[in-house]
């Protein structure tokens, strides 16, 4: 009884498939074993990797995307900031002026979903930045040298914002570091370097962001003491 269910079962499954086969003309007939050998072969591919890179690739576009978003939400404090600190260190012009300039010079850049593939628009973009970084740290380390400034509330809003936001930034470089390192692998390694070859021609190796020179000098500590 079990068999004699289960065979029924079959050709209830097989029976359309085979009078299609019957039915069909000649030349469709050539067609109807590359389908079967089709239908076998896709889990064979998704196995091999085949939708690997396009993967990967979406996760490092979205991983670039908040890196950007990160970026934007430090650079739209900055007006507010510069202002406050304005309104207790007007003499410290050369710092304020030095921060909406690199402010100016980070915004302007183009980027886009194509940046990271082009290692020029990329560089230009990580030292706008970096530059911009560099502009804000001068500008706190001013504010040590006033007191009021310091306890206002509003510049202590903005700081706090403002280090969450850097907290972020290192939090999305990061992670979009990370996904471009499993992206670029998937494009240099078998098996799925065959697919980017025969497949997805037009996949590109992302950049990735480096950590300027300056930063990888070992600190020098020294322990003369001098009276």
């Amino acid at each position: 009884m079990f068999f004699t269910n289960e065979y029924a079962m079959a050709r209830n499954f097989f029976s359309p498939i085979r009078e299609m086969f019957m039915t069909a003309t000649l030349p469709a007939r050539r067609f109807v074993p590359g389908f079967f050998l089709l239908l076998f072969a896709l889990p064979l591919l998704s196995a091999c990797g085949i939708n690997a890179i396009p993967t990967q690739q979406e996760q490092a576009k979205a991983a670039w995307s908040e890196v950007l978003n990160q970026y934007q939400r430090r650079a739209d404090l900055i007006p507010n900031l510069v202002a406050t600190v304005k309104g207790y260190a007007a003499q410290e012009k050369d710092v304020l002026t030095s921060v909406v300039e690199a402010r100016a010079k980070a915004t302007q850049t183009q980027v886009n979903v194509n940046t990271p593939t082009n290692p020029d628009a990329f560089k230009a973009f990580q030292q706008n930045q970096a530059g911009l970084t560099s502009a804000l740290s001068r500008l706190l380390a001013v504010v040590e040298n006033y007191p009021d400034l310091k306890s206002n509330q509003n510049f202590l809003a903005l700081q706090a914002q403002l280090e969450g936001t850097e907290n972020r930034i290192a939090v999305a470089r990061r992670d979009y570091i990370e996904a471009v390192r499993v992206y670029n692998t998937s494009l240099r390694t078998f098996p799925t370097m065959l697919w980017a070859k025969f497949w997805y021609t037009d996949a590109k190796p992302m950049q990735s962001f480096t950590i300027p020179e300056e930063k990888m000098e070992t600190p020098k500590v020294n322990f003369d003491s001098k009276n």
